[in-house]
């Protein structure tokens, strides 16, 4: 079964993950084992307020061991710890405001060089890596670190004469900086990554699940097709058993006989089918799909069962692309199908298939009742249909010119095109 092996197959094993994934994931879909996030990422606000404390503490110390008695003395009376405390609190908030602590920060930089005591602050550091690890804006972030340094050149050069180790403590306040621009990069190329990796993950998902349903729309078409003409057959024929039974029991026979026919063509061809589902390659093999080889046996069955069908046939079918085959035979399967359950006794059908240029001409019509009969909602149209636009062609069904049903088609060879 060519074609059902082709997407039939496939549906073991589709689902939302692959099966070695699936196995590392919970009920909610979520993996069972978690990215390590450490105290800094798990409590961010109490992080950030034992960070100021930490700079404060710092700012403190650094003046202790840099200042003399008096000048600590003014530090501790005078408003150089307001202003050590305001730089080092501005730091709770540097996650979500970090332009603005810097800014604050900054002024408090440049109040200090003006105080007794001007050994700068701890929380400028922090500041600094703050800007570059969180500001969006990447102009505004090089100009606040630009000014830091300009405000600190000023204190180290310009009031004071610090000589190389001020030229130390602006190169490691441009690396802090650096070294936080640099993280934010990569947080922005992994934040990246798994947004692409959720897109994929999505697309992949979908793709499954609209396999999954082509899936089933093929193996539902091949039971319709499979099983509404057996039964069909079987049942136009043991109605006739039954009405000459009495009459004629060797028709009667017969009609059985057909009956019995239908049936174990009916397991025949399920089995079939489910050889392909079960992917079991095991045992006798499995038979070629039917195509136009085998429309002069159909057509004969329909005729047993009471139809008159005419069956004429233009040009080569014999070497017709796999799929294009077994389309052909499908279409005027369930075409004569519909004759036997709608047309009525002793409707004549006819049946034309041409191979052209652009593709395989279906036509079936037929003298019945028309479509005036056909008033249930099966599959059958709507099944033939699928068939031809699968392989990119169109098929119309309705009234036909001179009375009856008419169903007509065009199915293009594809690739295949012999």
């Amino acid at each position: 079964m060519s074609s059902a092996q082709d997407g039939v197959g496939s549906i073991s094993g589709v689902g939302p993950f692959p099966a070695g994934e699936a196995a590392l994931r919970r009920e909610d879909g979520e993996p069972w084992l978690q990215p390590f996030r450490g105290p800094l990422q798990r409590w961010p606000r109490t992080t950030d307020t034992l960070l100021a404390a930490l700079a404060f503490l710092l700012t403190l110390a650094m003046w202790s061991v840099n200042g003399k008695a008096a000048d600590l003395g003014a530090v501790v009376s005078g408003g150089l710890l307001l202003i050590a405390l305001v730089a080092s609190a501005a730091l709770i908030w540097r996650r979500r405001h970090p332009v603005v602590v810097h800014a604050v920060v900054l002024c408090c930089l440049l109040l200090t060089t003006l105080g007794p005591l001007n050994d700068g602050i701890v929380a400028m550091a922090f500041s600094l890596y703050s800007l570059g690890r969180y500001a969006g804006d990447g102009r505004v972030s090089l100009l606040g670190m630009l000014l830091a340094l300009l405000v600190a050149s000023t204190d180290l050069f310009v009031m004071n004469a610090a000589g190389p180790g001020g030229l130390f403590t602006l190169l490691m306040m441009g690396t802090v900086w650096y070294v936080g621009r640099r993280l934010r990069f990569r947080g922005e190329y992994l934040r990246l990554l798994e947004e692409r990796a959720r897109d994929l993950e999505q697309r992949r998902n979908e793709a499954a699940e609209l396999a999954v349903a082509e899936e089933r729309s093929r193996i539902a078409r091949e039971l319709h097709d499979i099983v509404a003409h057996q039964l069909s057959l079987m049942t136009v024929q043991a109605g006739a058993a039954k009405t000459v039974a009495q009459s004629n029991p060797g028709a009667a026979l017969e009609a059985m006989a057909a009956v019995e026919a239908a049936g174990r063509q009916a397991l025949r061809e399920m089995r079939h089918l489910l050889h392909v589902l079960r992917r079991e390659e095991s045992g006798g093999g499995l038979a070629p799909q039917p195509g136009c080889a085998d429309l002069p046996s159909l057509v004969s069955e329909v005729s047993a069962a009471g139809a008159a069908v005419d069956l004429r046939t233009h040009g080569r079918l014999s070497d017709l692309p796999p799929r294009v085959d077994l389309a052909v035979y499908r279409i005027v399967q369930e075409a004569l199908t519909n004759v036997l359950k709608h047309a009525g006794e002793g409707a004549a059908v006819t049946v034309t298939a041409t191979a052209s240029a652009d593709g395989v001409e279906l036509m079936i019509c037929d003298s019945g009742r028309g479509p005036a009969a056909a008033t249930g909602q099966g599959y059958g149209i709507s099944g033939m249909r699928e068939r031809a636009e699968l392989l990119g062609g169109w098929l119309r069904a309705g009234p036909g010119a001179d009375g009856g049903f008419e169903v007509r088609a065009l199915l293009p060879y594809g690739d295949g095109r012999p």
